[in-house]
């Protein structure tokens, strides 16, 4: 039997609200599903509320307001945040890719979040 999880997009309002969402959605209310993208790939791969199996779907509910909350202002903020624990070798890397999303250019966190789980669980994610 196939798992169905569901993201509420009407409660992430920005990449911090996301971690929460989706713990609850596979672990129930006040669930941990990490909170980065390396962790939310590892919960993904089984064990940590999914089943081991693969047999699951994630369905991203009102995803639009997601993808508007986890657009470039966001990213900016995000890649900000990150520049400040980044390798001195990866700061210019990093910088570029925040003035790109300063200038609405390149990927969002959207982008990131929708590529990890869609790497992770392939075919398995529904934007609804």
């Amino acid at each position: 039997m196939t798992v169905t999880y569901v993201i509420d997009g009407a409660e992430v309002t920005g990449l911090d609200s996301f971690w929460p969402v989706i713990g609850a959605a596979v672990n129930g209310p006040g669930g941990y599903f990490g909170s980065n993208l390396d962790a939310l790939a590892d919960c993904l791969s089984g064990g940590y509320g999914t089943p081991d199996d693969g047999d699951f779907v994630i369905e991203w509910h009102r995803h639009e307001g997601s993808r508007r909350a986890l657009g470039h202002e966001e990213t900016v903020r995000t890649l900000q945040r990150r520049l400040e624990r980044t390798h001195p070798d990866n700061r210019p890397a990093l910088r570029a890719r925040i003035e790109d999303a300063r200038a609405g250019r390149g990927p969002t966190v959207f982008d990131e979040l929708v590529e990890v789980i869609e790497e992770s669980v392939p075919g398995r994610l529904r934007l609804l």
